[in-house]
């Protein structure tokens, strides 16, 4: 168990002022089975915007607010202390469904959302027919585990290569990419063998070794959670399942669904993205 505070700053600097915006967050992590929110707040600057928050389709918190004056920057910062609990536990035989199980009606209805492939987990014929072959005669958890496996040794993670709107396509034909990148091509792949899969956001601490109170320079992470019987996850980035050191703030058919902050403005002329993260480990 550890309990973290996670302080998440996105600031635009605008090159001529913006006169009207409306805006929508996601930085505020979600209570769930592996962890409980203790308190959360979101601020912005400049502080003459009407907010309001709601839980969206996927079940991500979101802020939601206008700016209907004239300003020259924006400024969003969520502050929140969270418990995670996670506990990966070994799958048994008995909870994990076969073939013909995952692909009944039954399950296809009841997972729809997160089968079909999307603009951005669509990775393409060549790892459709790698993947299949790779996984023959294995149940879809060792199926699973074995497009993890094979992804370790076709992938590398590499900044600057791709940007948000890279495809699993795109980012396997370069072998290179970021967390994000890494998701949509392992959620491309398990839905290519339909197994229901969908995309994580959230915050890693980069640092295991951090004294308790210590200010570390964290980072936006995305990782992926499929289902065989049961949801699981696995952090193709760093290898291994989401652990204590993994928060999520939201879910979703693939990044588009769960973007830190979007909106729409008018005026502006450009502008400069500033993203801080600092996380510190309480207990």
């Amino acid at each position: 168990m550890s309990r973290l505070r996670i302080v998440h700053s996105t600031g635009y600097s605008y090159n001529k002022r913006v006169t009207l915006s409306y805006n929508e967050a996601r930085m505020t992590p979600v209570t769930d089975p592996h962890q409980v929110v203790l308190e959360s707040s979101v601020k912005l600057s400049p502080n003459h915007a009407a907010m309001n928050t709601y839980r969206d389709y996927w079940g991500s918190r979101v802020t939601a607010f206008d700016m209907q004056s004239s300003h020259d920057h924006l400024e969003v910062t969520a502050t929140s202390t969270v418990e995670v609990h996670r506990s990966e536990r070994v799958a048994n035989d008995d909870e994990v469904l076969d073939w013909g199980e995952l692909r009944s009606v039954k399950v296809s209805d009841a997972f729809s959302d997160w089968l079909p492939q999307t603009q951005l987990s669509s990775t393409g014929g060549e790892v459709e027919a790698l993947v299949r072959d790779a996984v023959a005669g294995l149940d879809p958890h060792r199926a699973a585990a074995t497009v993890f496996e094979w992804m370790r040794g076709e992938m590398e993670y590499v900044k600057g290569i791709t940007g948000v709107h890279t495809s699993a396509e795109e980012a396997w034909l370069e072998r290179k990419g970021v967390c994000q990148d890494l998701a949509h091509v392992g959620i491309g792949a398990l839905r290519a063998l339909g197994i229901p899969a969908r995309y994580v956001s959230g915050y890693i601490h980069p640092k295991a070794d951090a004294e308790m109170g210590e200010v570390v320079s964290g980072q936006s992470h995305a990782w992926l959670e499929w289902w065989d019987g049961a949801w699981r996850s696995w952090d193709p980035t760093n290898h291994k399942p989401a652990g204590d050191l993994h928060v999520s703030v939201a879910r979703g058919r693939d990044y588009r669904d769960v973007p830190p902050l979007k909106g729409i403005l008018s005026g502006g002329g450009g502008s400069a993205l500033k993203v801080t993260v600092e996380i510190t480990q309480l207990v």
